[in-house]
This record gives structure tokens, sequence and C-alpha cells, in this order.
């Protein structure tokens, strides 16, 4: 592992994860390349501005819950490579039920060179103290439908207000959002702006 990146859940105490792409539970329906272990790995900079904004986070009654942070280069050309292949429908409802495959990186739900992979890019999303419940936001992680459009219509009330929450939070620390994607947050000023990595989460 690079020196500058670190294992999220070490540098920001009682941060909760969930890396989805180590999991079956995704948009290609297995562990994806590059992801040997679930853990969240990320710039020290980026643990700085997550420790903020779980703070402020908890001022507000939520924690925060991440799905990914970097993203090993291997991973996306695997993304690339999944999407060229024939549909087999076993995601497909769930995370991408209105397009082709293809259409992932047509429509900039994918990219062919990710944010991600240069280590300070995180998918996230709130979940209630309280009662440790993930809060509703209108939609699951990699729902690439319009629906995850920040300002999407067809969302309640309250799902709009969580959505709003989250994006208080991250852009009050330093993040800037991502409009296709509720859960998608970038560091302002991430180290590494021209360098996308592809050691392994392991």
């Amino acid at each position: 592992m690079n020196a500058d990146f670190v294992f999220v859940d070490e540098v920001v105490p009682g941060i909760r994860w969930d890396a989805k792409y180590a999991t079956w539970d995704n948009f290609t329906g297995k562990p994806v390349d590059g992801y040997l272990a679930n853990r969240v790995i990320g710039t020290q900079a980026l643990c700085a501005a997550l420790d903020r904004a779980q703070a402020e986070a908890a001022r507000r009654g939520f924690g925060l819950l991440l799905w990914d942070g970097y993203r090993p280069q291997r991973a996306v050309d695997r993304f690339l490579q999944w999407a060229h292949e024939p549909e087999d429908g076993r995601t497909k409802q769930r995370h991408y039920p209105n397009i082709d495959r293809a259409a992932m990186f047509e429509q900039g739900y994918v990219a062919t060179r990710s944010g991600h992979s240069r280590g300070s890019t995180i998918d996230l999303t709130l979940y209630h103290l309280a009662t440790g419940e993930l809060a509703q936001m209108g939609g699951d992680h990699d729902l690439m439908d319009t629906i995850s459009h920040h300002g999407a219509r067809g969302i309640t009330e309250v799902e709009a207000r969580n959505r709003a929450h989250l994006r208080s939070v991250m852009e009050a620390c330093g993040f800037s959002a991502y409009d296709s994607e509720w859960w998608h947050y970038t560091l302002k000023d991430e180290p590494h702006r021209d360098t996308y990595f592809d050691f392994p989460v392991a």
C-alpha cells in the first residue's frame, strides 16, 4: 500500500463500513478484482476530513457507513469488461433497471478512470445513532438511475431531507458532491489529483 494510504477504520474510530465490492452484494454480482478484504482504504487527508464529518453527523444524530473508498484500477478495468459481457439479469433490477450495462459508462455512473483510484473519493450513507438503522435515502448504493441524482423527483420528504443532511455534512468538511450519485463525495483538496493507483485492498 502507498505510504499515504491507510485503513480508514484504524484512523477514524467508530466508523462503520461494508465494502460492497469485496462481497457478492454489488452490481457485478461477485467480489471485484483487487478487493481481497472487506476494508476501506483512503488517503490520510481523506481520513482527517471523514473524522470531522463523523463528528458533524453525530451532532445531527447520525453516524457514517462507508461503502467504498480507494478503488484499484484493476477493479475499474473489471467493471469495463463486465459491461460488455452478456446480460444475465442477476443484478439488473436492483442496480440498473432502466439502462443497459454499457450505458453505465455513457451516463457517468461508472468511469474508466475513477476518482476512487486516486484515494480521496468515498461512497457512504448515514445511519441513526439511536437505533443503528440506515437512514432512508430513496435508493440504495449503486442504483444507477435518475432517482439517485441530487434533487431527484419521486423520493419522499424524509429521504430528501436525509440526502440534504449528508450533503451538508460532507460539504462542510471539505468534500464535493457528485450530481448523479447521492452517496459519492470527493475531497476538494485531494493529494493525488493526477495519480490512479492499482495496489489491491488487502
